[in-house]
């Protein structure tokens, strides 16, 4: 039987260029392509499973996952049709140029005499991957780029330094415009911000990122989204005031003053004080919800990160005393030597480096396997006297099956993919009992480092339990449950734990109804039940009031809530609830599959008509950041490129990377398969499956 078309293209393509993974068709009983985008594409399956989208017109494979969208397709088509279309003809003389032997002034010639060549389109194109790969402008003075580039394409005027850098910039002003645009006219959102402090090398320059967290609503998706807004030049002597003026300068900019859930200040400079003068400032201008309680977030990976780092202090002599016996047998070649014949396992035998607790953990894992090796060194090497006694090794192996703990916690907080806020009330719960718990522990340097920990912890925890309760209680698996159950085992007295419990009910009620009046003054249609201590009433709203018209002024939609008051009056054996009642009546949602592949972006978008005000919380709450990873030092050092800059470029160039991320392509753009040996008035070239170096 004959191959279909589509498969044996693919195979055909993937025989020709070794390089290229295999295509499969796409299947034909997949759900419907709607977006206008897939007439310029193909979307077909790779042999790992996973799905590209090729394009028509220059054959380069594109990301085409389900939660991908298309919004990088449109990007790349509107570049990809800005230059004329190259016939099949061009694509033939190529390869027959690299395929046949010529002398360079015959081929140059031949390429010259082409008229399809676009030298502001490819001056545009220079521009953008020197932006998005983060290439030095002085690239183009390079001698192997400048003949790169003369013999790819002679006719191609390579652009000067400077002009490299405007173009640069420019391109930095249009996705700033781009990303402006989306803010102020298809985002319907709030936004949470994080703030970040940054440094040149030889902290001659000190610098504040601006980065913006929301979920987008696009190709009918929701999509959490990360941008940078800014990258800020800081002056040395610059006070928290100062900061904070910044900031809320950049706001008003932006335009998202008005759109602010959150902010997460643990990596900004004086960030108590910055945190006071912006709640200060924004709870002024009215546009806060819960009147900013909830502005003002904790990262859980950097709380935790902070009180394990101040906790292991408390352990600094005994994690000395085992740095001192690594380093003894790692000082010579050959007691080290004997000394792994005597250990008993194959791992490593690690000295921590002083970047924070996580190599200090390490490094007692490895020495806890190393306990009986050690041991024997005592015995037979009368130079090693600071050995450890088994008690010591048993207070070693106690801190470290906590630090263990702490260790994979970390991971799994910063190891997420879709990091949405809802994923670690569970988690962050489950250490302030292990905290508790360990405060009771029967070695004592175990029982002394918890009890540090608990306090600083503590701490953290009355910030930041409110979001970290909301995001969990719109979790549709877990609702209040998850709230009642860890609040019960946390606070032990039933009077506290109901109070706590019955706290956070009454804040997410009231939260529901200030959306609920915001949603009904947007929509003079939209008819909203209120939650009150009297039970539900209805209302409508326009500009936030009830409008009384005239009957010359009635219009259809007063006739239809005219309907829909008086079936509430008509109808009082009926109870009316607003869908946060629907929402807590309705059982826990169980998902089919692993608990971990739960996409609650996706269930909140499904289920946005059944819970219009609830889905408009949840797309704003659950895009608080609060698993960010805390930065170390090395992290937040521009490189030797940026570092020398002035700050505007700086900014440009940064900002603008970041922008253009998701336009990057995945996998390798299919190149031209040459086969030597071969003249090509010997091979019957099918010149629809050669694609020659991307040319369209």
């Amino acid at each position: 039987m004959a191959e279909p078309e589509g498969a044996a293209a693919a195979a055909a393509v993937a025989a020709i260029d070794g390089n290229a993974a295999a295509l499969l068709p796409h299947n034909p009983r997949a759900r419907k392509l709607r977006s206008a985008v897939w007439n310029d594409f193909t979307k077909e399956r790779r042999a790992d499973g996973s799905f590209v989208a090729v394009c028509h017109h220059c054959k380069r494979q594109l990301t085409a996952s389900s939660r991908s969208g298309t919004t990088h397709l449109k990007n790349h088509l509107a570049t990809c049709l800005s230059t004329k279309r190259v016939s099949k003809r061009r694509k033939l003389l190529v390869r027959r140029l690299l395929l046949k032997p010529q002398n360079a002034a015959t081929a140059a010639n031949d390429v010259a005499s082409h008229p399809h060549f676009d030298q502001e389109v490819s001056r545009q194109d220079l521009a953008r991957m020197i932006v998005q790969h983060g290439y030095r402008f002085s690239i183009v003075d390079d001698v192997g780029f400048r003949a790169f580039v003369r013999n790819l394409q002679p006719n191609f005027k390579i652009t000067p330094y400077e002009a490299v850098k405007i173009d640069c910039m420019r391109i930095y002003e249009s996705a700033k415009l781009q990303l402006r645009e989306v803010f102020d006219k298809k985002l319907h959102c709030r936004v949470s911000i994080s703030v970040d402090m940054w440094r040149s090398k030889e902290n001659v320059q000190q610098y504040m990122s601006l980065t913006c967290h929301y979920i987008e609503h696009l190709d009918n998706e929701w999509k959490l989204k990360k941008k940078f807004l800014n990258f800020v030049h800081i002056d040395a002597s610059s006070t928290g005031e100062d900061i904070s003026r910044t900031i809320l300068d950049k706001f008003s900019e932006w335009s998202i003053d008005k759109k602010l859930v959150s902010i997460v200040l643990d990596n900004c400079t004086a960030s108590e004080l910055v945190g006071r003068e912006l709640l200060r400032s924004l709870r002024s201008k009215g546009f806060l919800v819960l009147n900013g309680d909830l502005l003002l977030v904790r990262s859980c990976a950097c709380m935790l990160n902070l009180i394990i780092q101040e906790g292991i202090e408390f352990a600094a002599e005994l994690i000395n005393r085992v740095r001192a016996c690594v380093h003894y047998v790692k000082s010579s070649e050959e007691k080290f030597i004997r000394f792994q014949k005597a250990a008993e396992t194959e791992k490593p035998l690690l000295v921590d480096s002083p970047d924070g607790w996580a190599p200090v953990f390490v490094m007692l894992e490895a020495a806890c396997h190393y306990q009986e090796a050690f041991t024997r060194l005592a015995e037979w090497d009368p130079e090693y006297q600071d050995f450890l006694s088994s008690n010591d090794w048993a207070e070693v192996k106690a801190l470290t099956e906590c630090l263990d703990i702490l260790y994979h916690t970390m991971e799994k907080l910063s190891g997420t993919e879709k990091p949405t806020s809802n994923l670690y009330f569970n988690e962050i719960c489950g250490i302030h009992l292990l905290l508790k718990t360990w405060c009771d522990s029967r070695y004592s340097i175990v029982a002394s480092m918890a009890s540090h920990m608990f306090e600083k912890f503590e701490q953290y925890w009355g910030v930041t339990r409110m979001v970290m309760a909301f995001a969990s209680i719109l979790d549709p698996r877990y609702k209040m449950k998850s709230v009642e159950y860890f609040f019960k085992l946390i606070y032990t007295d039933p009077n506290t734990a109901k109070e706590r419990i019955e706290s956070i009910r009454k804040c997410f009620t009231s939260l529901y109804n200030e959306y609920a009046f915001q949603l009904a003054s947007k929509d003079q249609t939209f008819l909203c039940y209120v939650v009150n201590s009297g039970g539900i009433s209805s209302s409508n709203y326009a500009n936030g009031a009830a409008e009384s018209k005239t009957f010359s002024r009635s219009t259809l939609s007063d006739a239809q809530r005219g309907l829909d008051q008086y079936l509430q009056e008509t109808s009082s054996g009926q109870t009316l609830k607003s869908d946060l009642d629907m929402y807590f009546e309705e059982a826990v949602y169980r998902p089919k599959g692993p608990s971990d592949n739960f996409d609650i972006l996706a269930w909140w978008k499904s289920f946005a008509a059944k819970y219009p005000v609830l889905s408009a919380m949840a797309r704003d709450i659950l895009a608080i950041p609060v698993s960010i990873v805390p930065l170390d030092n090395e992290a937040r050092i521009l490189n030797e490129y940026l570092s020398p800059m002035d700050p505007m470029t700086v900014e440009a160039l940064v900002c603008a990377q970041d922008w253009l991320k998701e336009e990057v392509e995945v996998g390798p753009v299919e190149s031209l398969a040459i086969v030597p040996a071969v003249a090509v008035s010997d091979v019957d070239v099918d010149e629809s499956i050669v694609p020659v170096n991307g040319d369209e």
